[in-house]
């Protein structure tokens, strides 16, 4: 390992401490460095607040030393006025010398203009430091930006014997029947408090009747993604409670919307997938944990428009009921929660 990858490992390890409270800002981790010696870090805490580089700089207790000292960043620094001022102009000002980046912003607002800048102020800029490292440490930040739509993580758990659930009774109140132990569940709320949406089927409303919070974990909820096309969904359900942020795509116009539920109208004679990304992109949602049930599983899987999934197998067997998806195990990894086999799957198209 190099000098300049030890120290953006640092950055990358700094950035990971805003996971999940930057959107819709990426991650990003800052430190400066002093003949071989850190004198200033710092990174992203959340939006609107300041940037990594300028809570690096703030760091530095001696100022006069920024003057020959080097600046690592694992993005490339902002140019443009958003809710904070251009990072770049802040490194121009206290006339940093060096700049080694780890990996250029795909915002179209920096997308390199940053580095052109600080070129132009005379700065030595190194790019491309750990690249992949740190494309992996925003995948949801350049996926939205690159490919116009979230990042998108399908977790289902499933029986021994591959089922989603068990075959319900008629009289059968709505609650869930749990496949997984209460480690697996809390680490489904960990998730969920790392991504800013959480999608559901109607069906699995319907049957469950789900909150799609974080109770069992310190951290933000995430929005609710419901799919209700002929608004069969009881209003008396949780996911209409007003307590989270909720979008609701139905086929019909509504004037049920509140401050907090949104109501989306959608064309259910056409593929639903599309429509519902073009939607979460608008509204600045940079990633998504699909939780449907079977249909809403399988038609992402089938449009082959997913990055990850994450698949719990559990003890108990059921011998009939809902099949779980089928999914071709690309890039998998295998570890477990006590009892509970967890999958991953990397899609990479």
């Amino acid at each position: 390992m190099n000098i300049h990858e030890k120290y953006i490992k640092r950055c990358i390890k700094l950035a990971q401490n805003g996971f999940g409270t930057t959107y819709p800002n990426p991650m990003v981790g800052s430190v400066i460095v002093y003949q071989n010696q850190i004198i200033g870090e710092g990174w992203h805490k959340k939006a609107g607040e300041p940037h990594a580089e300028v809570n690096a700089i703030r760091s530095v207790k001696d100022k006069s030393l920024l003057k020959k000292a080097t600046i690592y960043v694992s993005l490339e620094p902002c140019s443009h006025f958003g809710k904070t001022p251009p990072c770049c102009d802040l490194i121009i000002e206290h006339k940093i010398p060096n700049v080694v980046v780890g990996t250029v912003d795909p915002n179209e607002k920096v997308a390199g203009n940053g580095i052109k800048k600080l070129i132009a102020a005379g700065a030595n800029v190194i790019v491309g430091v750990l690249e992949n490292e740190c494309n992996e440490l925003n995948k949801r930040f350049f996926t939205f930006h690159q490919k116009k739509r979230p990042y998108i993580i399908l977790k289902w758990a499933e029986s021994q014997d591959g089922f989603l659930s068990p075959e319900k009774e008629a009289d059968q109140d709505r609650k869930p029947i749990w496949i997984t132990n209460p480690y697996s569940r809390q680490l489904v709320h960990k998730w969920r408090s790392e991504e800013q949406a959480v999608l559901v089927g109607t069906q699995t409303v319907i049957d469950d009747n789900p909150k799609l919070n974080t109770r069992d974990w310190s951290g933000n909820n995430p929005v609710r993604v419901v799919l209700d096309q002929n608004n069969r969904i009881s209003k008396d359900s949780f996911i209409f409670d007003n307590t989270v942020k909720t979008i609701v795509f139905t086929k019909y116009e509504s004037n049920l919307s509140t401050e907090n539920t949104n109501f989306e109208v959608i064309d259910f004679n056409q593929n639903i997938i599309p429509q519902i990304l073009a939607v979460l992109y608008q509204n600045q949602i940079q990633s998504i944990i699909i939780e449907g049930g079977l249909q809403t599983l399988q038609s992402f899987i089938d449009l082959n428009v997913w990055d990850e999934a994450r698949i719990f197998i559990g003890k108990s067997t059921f011998r009939a009921g809902t099949k779980a998806p089928v999914i071709q195990k690309k890039s998998i990894t295998k570890t477990y929660i006590q009892s509970d086999e967890l999958l991953n799957i990397r899609n990479h198209d």
